[in-house]
């Protein structure tokens, strides 16, 4: 008897215990996260329905098993009933719009940028695709004009100044930073500040530099207003921003289809173009819905394999970003849904038509990228190439795309 209880108080009997509750609580947590997908997908069908009664039962029980501090689906879920929740009520446009108008501390800011660097590729590799097609568009050349679309923080541009001014004589580089109005935000005032740390930059590599910011919707942009001189390289940028213009379920004649026109016209020698991978546009909720839990199911767990559950910057880009995107697809419509993502087929098919002739991907850059994720990331990050786009995502599911262009000179201006 004595030796039994010894047994059960060794070491050895707590380490049996200890899996035999690890193994109920895997099994458990499997279920749990079953279940809560299943909850969330029944939930939108009943919204969609506009069963109240039934919707508003599954909300309550999502929300007893959901958390923001919780495991991976629980706080997929907290977000996703969030979205529910205001789109059964009519009040996702006032709600998106609220989270819109708070504004981000630049040390937040900061802070979620390096997080994201640090856990995950897709900046990293993204600037590594553009600064090598940017040095091999430029060489040769004293004088380089990038009109970025998007310059938001500038964050991009430091690490091509430094590559320029690595050079024995670096080109006179001039960069135009183009930001759209949002509400929370002052685009303005943050165009100028980006301006500014980047002369600062520039100034310290002794890059010779210009720079001009523009606040403006993409597709209201003057040409004129960039100064285009024939003696420069033009080159456009413009990364995972075009998600935000209106499709033709808002105007028969896109914002999408009119930009890349503006863009064509601009006859750039390269348009480098990163987009986010999403089929989650259809028109029909339960579909649109369903597509989009997929894709933020990865984006989720992502994070949850990357970085500590109780991280504060994970938190604030749950939160600040993800949290608000899925609250603007779910439950809001028309003008007011602003993410609108596409596949990389369906843009490759917009950019033909505006008039861009696609060009290959440089194989070096193929076997930078895979190396980079290999060395500094987790190992089920995905690199790989589709008919000229570098393609990266998370276990499988292509997140983002990249791909270089050039003025389709066989066509006649847009």
């Amino acid at each position: 008897m004595a030796a039994k209880e010894a047994s059960k108080n060794s070491p050895k009997g707590e380490s049996k215990a200890t899996a035999q509750q690890k193994s109920r609580g895997t099994r458990q947590l499997k279920k749990e996260v079953v279940d809560l997908r299943t909850l969330l997908i029944h939930c939108a069908q009943a919204v969609a329905a506009d069963d109240r009664l039934l919707a508003s039962e599954l909300i309550k029980k999502i929300r007893q098993h959901s958390s923001r501090d919780g495991e991976c689906c629980q706080r997929l879920a907290f977000y996703f009933v969030n979205g529910l929740e205001a789109r059964l009520a009519g009040t996702g446009s006032q709600l998106f719009h609220k989270m819109l108008a708070k504004r981000i501390s630049e040390d937040d800011v900061l802070k979620v940028y390096n997080f994201y660097l640090t856990v995950c590729p897709f900046n990293r590799a993204s600037y590594t695709f553009a600064n090598q097609t940017f040095m091999e568009t430029s060489a040769g050349h004293s004088r380089v004009h990038i009109v970025d679309f998007g310059v938001c923080t500038g964050f991009q541009w430091p690490s091509l100044i430094q590559l320029f001014g690595e050079q024995g004589v670096p080109p006179r580089l001039r960069i135009t930073g183009i930001e759209v109005p949002r509400p929370g935000f002052s685009p303005l005032e943050n165009i100028e500040r980006a301006g500014k740390l980047l002369a600062d930059y520039a100034n310290m590599y002794k890059v010779p530099f210009q720079y001009q910011g523009i606040y403006s919707r993409y597709e209201d942009i003057q040409i004129e207003d960039l100064n285009i001189d024939e003696d420069e390289v033009l080159i456009i940028n413009c990364m995972y921003q075009m998600k935000n213009l209106g499709d033709e379920t808002v105007a028969m004649n896109s914002a999408r289809d009119r930009v890349l026109k503006i863009m064509r016209r601009m006859n750039p020698k390269v348009f480098i173009f990163g987009i986010l991978n999403g089929s989650y546009s259809s028109p029909f909720f339960v579909t649109c819905f369903k597509e989009l839990l997929f894709h933020y199911s990865s984006l989720f767990d992502m994070l949850d394999m990357s970085a500590p559950r109780d991280n504060e910057e994970r938190k604030l880009l749950e939160g600040g970003m993800l949290g608000r995107e899925i609250l603007n697809i779910v439950a809001c419509e028309g003008a007011d849904r602003i993410e609108r993502p596409e596949t990389y087929q369906q843009w490759q098919a917009r950019c033909h038509k505006a008039g861009f002739e696609q060009l290959p991907l440089d194989p070096a850059i193929m076997k930078l990228v895979l190396w980079m994720k290999k060395e500094f990331y987790h190992e089920d990050f995905v690199a790989d190439e589709d008919n000229g786009w570098l393609l990266q995502g998370w276990k499988g599911r292509v997140l983002y795309a990249l791909s270089k262009w050039k003025v389709n000179e066989s066509c006649a201006d847009q």
